[in-house]
Order: C-alpha cells, then structure tokens, then sequence
C-alpha cells in the first residue's frame, strides 16, 4: 500500500534523508502513516492503534524505514516522507514478504535475484507536488546501488474497491504493461480480481491515464510493470496492483535523474 497524491509543497523545506534508527523514528513514520493512509484514505487494520494515531504491522520491527525529514518543522513533526523497505534476506529471515499475503511472489523468489520490496511509502499532504517525492526516490536509489538491488517489486494502490469504475485503468495496464513470464507474479485467488475488464479497442486511453494514480506512473516511467491480477483489500478500502521493475532496464533518463548522474 503506497500513496503520493498531488498537493501543495511546503515552502523552502530543509529536507534531510536517513534511515530509521530508534524506536522514536519508527513511531514518527507510523504517525506519518496513520495521518495519510488511516485518516485520509480509510485504512484499518487489527494492529492500527487508533488511540495512538499509529498505523503499523507485524513487519515493522524487522523492517528498514527510509525516511524524509524537513528540519525546519517542530522535532516531533520532522518526518514527513517515509518508505518501508524489505531485502530478500530479511523475507528470509522473519518468513514472507509483505505482499505475499496478495501474490504469488514464486517466479521472482526462485531466480536468485537480490530482491527488494518496496511498501508504505506516503508523503505529508502539504509535501504533495513538490520534490518530496523526489527526494524519497533519490534515497532509495541509493539504497539500491548499496545493496546490489536486482528487482523492486511491491503493491501499490488505487483508492476504493469499486471495480466497474477502474475497469478502465486496471484494463489499460494489463494491455499495455503486464510483466513479462519470469517477472509474472499472480494475484491469490481469496481476493484476486482480473485486469482483463476491456478489450483494447474500448479503453478510453487519455481517461484511464488520468485514473492511474501518481505513484503507478512514476513506476511504469522507469519502465515497470505489473504483475497478473489485481487484489481488493477491503481492510485497506483499495485495490492493488503489483509493479515490478528489473534495475537492469530502468530507463536511462530517470535513473539519471534519480542517481543525481552519479551512474555512467
């Protein structure tokens, strides 16, 4: 589950990037989590603590949290971009990868790809449109290149269940970006819904790009793609899709852009 959505940036922000490293910086990416995806979208969840304004999971505490801090807000109020970040040696260890609860993660485990999962990634609604999002991504190239990342994967969410009227955006990204058979993961059949709603000819293309939500795009911009299926999570109130991208074929111009040309 993953949010970005367009707003206003904060003036002159003094961002700083870092990886969680106390039990106080984990709570302020959960309070950051439960503001956007808890009271602006709807989320809940067995361990959402509402009386604490924290949206966390099991997967926390074994997690890496990338955070974005703007130093010129109160010290309690810093953190106002957060990424989780799973390695495929961490799945391992604790036993599963977030999104396997949702997908059949089979074809991308059993290659022997270094494997990182990306997840609750959300900016502060007055960060939205500016170079919030950004920043996070430059961060987690970094991340990437230290630790030898050949696969990013995760879901990443439409708000709402309603199928029929994403019947338009899901049909356009399973004709136009289904992944490839060895990166094909395939949504479980408890909540699996198909992508397949239109044929080509029917879809409105200008309308379904319009409804695809920001984050989506920026990964299929850097030449991602998605997995076989969609999955309705109705704790979450959103249907998700599973993106996938090979680092080996990311478009040149973006990773550029988002190594800061630190890349050949």
């Amino acid at each position: 589950m993953e949010a970005a959505v367009p707003g206003m940036s904060s003036a002159s922000p003094d961002y700083c990037l870092k990886l969680a490293d106390s039990e106080s910086d984990l709570r302020a990416a959960q309070r950051l989590r439960y503001r956007v995806f808890v009271e602006e979208l709807g989320a809940d969840g067995a361990e959402v603590d509402h009386s604490l304004g924290l949206e966390r999971d099991r997967f926390d505490p074994h997690l890496d949290h990338l955070l974005l801090l703007d130093r010129k807000r109160a010290a309690d109020e810093q953190v106002v971009g957060v990424y989780r970040l799973m390695r495929g040696e961490v799945a391992e260890r604790i036993g599963q990868f977030y999104s396997e609860d949702e997908y059949d993660l089979g074809v991308l485990r059993g290659n022997g790809w270094r494997l990182l999962e990306l997840g609750r990634s959300c900016v502060h609604a007055d960060y939205r449109g500016g170079p919030a999002m950004y920043e996070l991504w430059v961060g987690l190239a970094d991340y990437v290149t230290r630790h030898g990342i050949e696969i990013l994967f995760g879901v990443a969410s439409f708000h709402g269940t309603d199928i029929d009227s994403l019947a338009g955006p899901l049909s356009y990204l399973h004709h136009r970006y289904l992944a490839p058979p060895h990166l094909r993961v395939e949504a479980r059949a408890a909540s699996a819904q198909s992508m397949n709603l239109l044929p080509p000819e029917d879809i409105d293309r200008r309308t379904a790009m319009l409804a695809i939500p920001a984050l989506i795009k920026a990964y299929l911009r850097l030449g991602g793609y998605v997995g076989q299926g969609a999955w309705i999570d109705h704790t979450f109130n959103t249907t998700d899709v599973c993106m996938i991208i090979d680092t080996g074929r990311l478009n040149p111009s973006q990773r550029k852009i988002y190594t800061r040309g630190r890349e050949s």
